[in-house]
């Protein structure tokens, strides 16, 4: 009967929206032809280091790990990131499936950093988050040496939850501030930004 009851539950976190289209951004799903610039811009130790599940050094077989997780995956929904006018690869978002629930993540690109670029993609999956599931609450973290993330979901309307620990296969166990956004909230900054 377990088996049943997550078949259901990974089900309503279901997300079949392959494309999302903001002003500067196209998010789409990842491709093959996505891996030289995945593992070019991946292979970041800065990066890596926010990171949960991304390892360091990372390259092609990496990749395609990803890539081959991605295209597996019944819940939820992963993105690359690439640039509307050019379709130039600058990082991954998606929206994972843990134990709290629904949780934001992504991470972008160095050469990319500090243009918007990650609070734009994350508007947009916060949108679909809430228009795609029936969830409540939308989570979010990041570590509390990352302000840039802190900044990209405080600009998102989520509200701090906490602290926590995570483990990153770079940089081990790591202290994380965690965040929450509920449908109320999140349907009233959207009225309020239309008026």
């Amino acid at each position: 009967m377990v088996a049943e009851k997550e078949d259901r539950e990974d089900e309503s976190l279901a997300i079949d929206r392959p494309v999302l289209v903001t002003e500067r951004l196209v998010l789409r799903r990842p491709r093959d032809s996505d891996i030289p610039a995945l593992a070019a811009l991946a292979d970041n130790r800065h990066v890596a280091e926010m990171l949960a599940r991304m390892p360091h050094p990372y390259g092609e077989a990496e990749a395609r790990a990803f890539l081959a997780m991605a295209a597996n995956r019944r819940a939820g929904a992963v993105y690359a990131l690439t640039l509307a006018g050019t379709g130039s690869f600058i990082g991954c978002a998606g929206l994972n499936v843990t134990d709290r629930g629904l949780e934001l993540g992504y991470w972008i690109g160095e050469p990319f950093w500090r243009q918007g670029f990650a609070t734009e993609a994350a508007h947009a999956l916060v949108d679909l988050a809430f228009d795609a599931t029936a969830i409540n609450v939308l989570h979010a973290s990041c570590r509390v040496i990352n302000p840039a993330s802190r900044r990209v979901i405080h600009k998102c309307g989520f509200q701090y939850a906490g602290q926590g620990m995570m483990h990153s296969q770079v940089a081990g166990q790591v202290p994380i501030e965690r965040y929450r956004l509920d449908r109320r909230t999140w349907a009233s900054l959207r009225n309020w930004a239309r008026s």
